[in-house]
């Protein structure tokens, strides 16, 4: 078996590096020290400060950037996005917007929610689109940047929450709130995926829903993703801090409580994504070992 994850790393010193944090030498998903360098990319276009390596686990085949960024710089890169018009203007905005109606139908085949969290939300564009699919749908989202804002502002989701789902206040404040929370290539680009995990579960209530869409590692594309060849390079790169295997995500949502009700390969442009639908369960009970031996000392 591997050895348990140690804790993350904290950031070095102030004045080292203010956008990366010490560099680990074992698997962030499962504590292995067989680690290989997969790839390695200097800074993007757009200034975004470092070279970037990425890391892949030898065990479980998780895919990480090492050293991973502060919170100062996942902070920068989010706010390193297109701008609204680019989005509804050109073409690929044009299909992301089929894809996202796509991915609200999914939920049809469910209990129709009344309440719903887009987490990473952006400008909302996610529930603009679904609002078309689910009518009757409250919408709220989840950002950290003010794009959060003006999508409520603009009459996109009905309420807004600035911030990283993870804050405990956040948590603590949308506790049993919502019918599904989606998360639509937002894994990937957080410093812990399984926190994330868990703070999805807090705010879905009782048998509510969980919609992931993640991309594929196993991909032909999937090594272009985390490499200077990257399409999104006109942003920043790599961009993902994961890529984690199908395998090791199911896994992870069965230990969290969620039932995984259905998965699909999908994305609007390569890379290849998945797409998964789980549903909250009751936590599933301790493990209960051998009774103690009397005679052991």
């Amino acid at each position: 078996m591997p050895p348990t994850p140690r804790p993350d790393p904290g950031p070095l010193a102030p004045g080292v590096d203010p956008f990366q944090e010490a560099r680990r030498d074992d698997c962030p998903w499962c504590g292995s020290r067989r680690l290989r360098t997969r790839v390695r990319a200097p800074e993007g276009p757009r200034r975004t400060p470092g070279t970037f390596a990425v890391d892949e686990c030898g065990d479980c085949s998780h895919a990480f950037q090492n050293p991973r960024p502060t919170a100062d710089g996942l902070l920068l890169r989010h706010h390193r996005h297109p701008t609204e018009g680019h989005i509804r203007s050109n073409l690929a905005g044009r299909l992301r917007r089929r894809h996202h109606r796509t991915a609200a139908r999914a939920m049809l085949p469910y209990p129709e929610p009344e309440s719903w969290l887009d987490v990473s939300t952006g400008h909302g564009y996610f529930p603009e689109a679904a609002r078309e699919v689910h009518p009757y749908t409250a919408f709220d989202g989840l950002d950290p940047t003010p794009r959060v804002e003006r999508a409520r502002a603009a009459g996109r989701i009905e309420e807004a929450y600035q911030g990283l789902l993870t804050d405990p206040e956040i948590t603590a404040r949308l506790r049993a709130r919502y019918d599904v929370v989606s998360m639509f290539h937002h894994l990937e680009h957080t410093a812990d995926p399984r926190a994330e995990l868990r703070a999805a579960r807090t705010v879905l209530r009782p048998d509510g829903h969980l919609l992931v869409e993640v991309p594929d590692p196993a991909s032909p594309f999937g090594t272009l993703t985390m490499g200077p060849r990257w399409p999104g390079r006109a942003y920043d790169r790599p961009r993902p801090l994961h890529l984690m295997p199908l395998r090791n995500l199911l896994a992870e949502l069965g230990s969290l409580g969620y039932d995984v009700v259905a998965t699909r390969s999908c994305a609007p442009f390569p890379p290849r994504a998945h797409r998964i639908i789980a549903r909250r369960t009751a936590l599933p009970p301790a493990p209960v070992g051998p009774p103690p031996d009397p005679s052991a000392p």
